[in-house]
């Protein structure tokens, strides 16, 4: 009778921190408010705009089977002495669709600064061709930003990973 109280106590833990760990935090988890920033009305800095392909499944052996992935969205401050301003973040999934504005805010990366975005593997919303729009302020004296993710999976023995880099369209 002790050991069936133990067992039935012990999975009840287990199941209690299993749950807990399965909160997703792909949506927000950066407070990106506290990043504002406030632009000088007569800001000389043109518009840019990064587009990066990510894949939150991918297809396997058939158009019938997906492997889903876990996504981190990397966005970098490439210079060693200038902030870097982000004014708006936007994922959207396969069709074009808009999922979730992360910033539609002037926000600011620190020299040298990364900042990540994660989706879950679990997430399947943005689908086997999610986008990423990333529209910034481009200083000519400074260099770009980079804007890149990593996908990757593991199950028992297989792992995939790979990686994509944003292209700048504007």
């Amino acid at each position: 009778m002790r050991n069936l109280l133990f067992i039935l106590t012990s999975v009840f833990l287990f199941s209690a921190c299993e749950s807990e760990q399965k909160e997703s935090s792909s949506i927000n988890p950066i407070n990106w408010e506290k990043r504002r920033v406030t632009l000088p009305e007569q800001d000389s800095l043109k518009k840019a705009k990064t587009y990066l392909g990510i894949y939150s499944e991918i297809y396997s052996t058939s158009e019938h089977l997906t492997h889903d992935l876990t996504v981190t969205v990397s966005l970098r401050n490439t210079s060693e002495t200038q902030e870097l301003v982000l004014t708006r973040g936007s994922y959207y999934d396969t069709t074009g669709k808009l999922i979730h504005t992360y910033f539609d805010f002037p926000i600011a990366l620190k020299p040298l600064e990364t900042v990540e975005i994660i989706i879950e593997e679990g997430d399947k919303t943005g689908g086997t061709g999610a986008n990423f729009i990333f529209n910034w302020l481009d200083d000519p004296n400074v260099t770009d930003p980079i804007f890149e993710s990593i996908m990757i999976s593991t199950r028992g023995t297989q792992g995939l990973s790979f990686t994509t880099q944003g292209k700048r369209i504007e």
